[in-house]
């Protein structure tokens, strides 16, 4: 079954499963000290130097997952949902990275072009 492949895999190998698109156009905000920022509206869990074990959420691997999106946000107007797996940045290998590297990553960008393997969608 392709959804459970996509969330019980062993990461950098393949796995057949449909990958979702979602572009996530960031909106400015500003952060708690008072800095402009581009806000995207979403949290993450996971990478490859966490203990899935310990996940709060249940999570089977050491992939990038999305933990929490915020209601009205970049991130929810783009369809982003909590659970959804980050495959891909911007064409940037999800599956293989620090919680730290994704953060950093996410950050840095104003436009975010992900793929998502979302648990239960095998097929469009």
């Amino acid at each position: 079954m392709c959804a459970k492949m996509a969330f019980q895999h062993q990461a950098g190998t393949a796995m057949e499963c449909l990958s979702i698109p979602i572009t996530l156009h960031k909106e400015p905000g500003v952060d708690p000290e008072g800095r402009e920022v581009l806000k995207c509206g979403f949290r993450i869990g996971g990478g490859i130097d966490q203990d899935y074990r310990k996940s709060p959420q249940g999570y089977t691997d050491n992939g990038i997952y999305v933990t929490e999106v915020h209601d009205g946000s970049p991130a929810a107007k783009s369809g982003l949902r909590m659970h959804d797996k980050i495959l891909q940045c911007n064409g940037y290998d999800f599956t293989m990275v620090t919680h730290k590297k994704a953060v950093d990553y996410i950050k840095k960008h104003p436009v975010l072009n992900l793929l998502v393997a979302r648990k239960g969608v095998t097929s469009t």
